[in-house]
């Protein structure tokens, strides 16, 4: 870890567009932004990895079903085996599905078109990498945009998920009510973010690295940042 802080690694894809994003934020945060390329096997020893938003190889195929053959990822993977947090952002949210590090997949928007705006987030569990400073039942401001972000699941995943308590967000009202109104994309069971059954890789749709700065709108990606950076910091003791 380096003395500034824990560092954190934000790898790069052809076509990735908020992996710069990313960065900054996790500067603006406090921590040590350490950028990586998809072609490379080397993590660089950072601390926590983030996936990034865009559209990773062109979306041919299918949103990160080729990103998830990238030589970074076996690191990646390899690194979330021995406990290091990992976080994955709408196309990063996809290709850790596509990877088989997250239950469910992501396909087109119920409604077939483009969603761009800001939404509430409900959080329900604090025992992830990403909402140590959050509690269940708050909600959060974040922006979305995306195209394909319902998810979906097969009846067994979703007993996995359901039964097992890792759903992290769901879309909701400010209120944290769930219902059909305040789901953007027709998500099953208004799912905004799942984690794997240890809790240290949670994807999500929105994306928190654009609420980090008061300046420019809502301010929801700040905690879900800090957590982040505290698990990546008590991982590197």
């Amino acid at each position: 870890m380096s003395a500034r802080g824990p560092r954190v690694g934000v790898v790069t894809f052809p076509g990735s567009l908020d992996d710069r994003d990313a960065l900054r934020a996790v500067e603006t945060m406090g921590g040590v932004g350490v950028p990586l390329w998809h072609a490379e096997r080397d993590l660089r020893d950072v601390d926590a990895v983030i996936l990034p938003g865009g559209f990773s190889y062109g979306d041919y195929l299918r949103c990160g079903a080729i990103a998830r053959f990238a030589p970074v990822m076996g690191e990646v993977a390899a690194f979330a085996a021995r406990g290091g947090p990992v976080l994955g952002i709408c196309n990063g949210f996809q290709i850790l599905c596509e990877s088989g590090l997250l239950h469910g997949a992501l396909i087109r928007n119920r409604s077939l078109r483009f969603v761009c705006r800001e939404v509430w987030l409900r959080v329900e569990t604090s025992q992830t990498a990403v909402t140590g400073e959050l509690s269940p039942g708050e909600t959060i401001q974040v922006p979305i945009k995306h195209g394909e972000g319902q998810w979906v699941a097969t009846p067994e995943q979703l007993e996995v998920v359901e039964g097992g308590g890792l759903v992290v967000f769901r879309y909701a009202s400010r209120e944290g009510v769930v219902d059909d109104a305040h789901n953007p994309n027709g998500a099953m069971h208004h799912v905004a973010g799942v984690r794997n059954e240890r809790g240290n890789v949670v994807g999500l749709m929105p994306h928190p690295e654009h609420a980090v700065d008061p300046d420019v709108g809502p301010t929801g990606g700040q905690p879900i940042l800090a957590s982040l950076l505290a698990s990546a910091m008590a991982g590197a003791r």
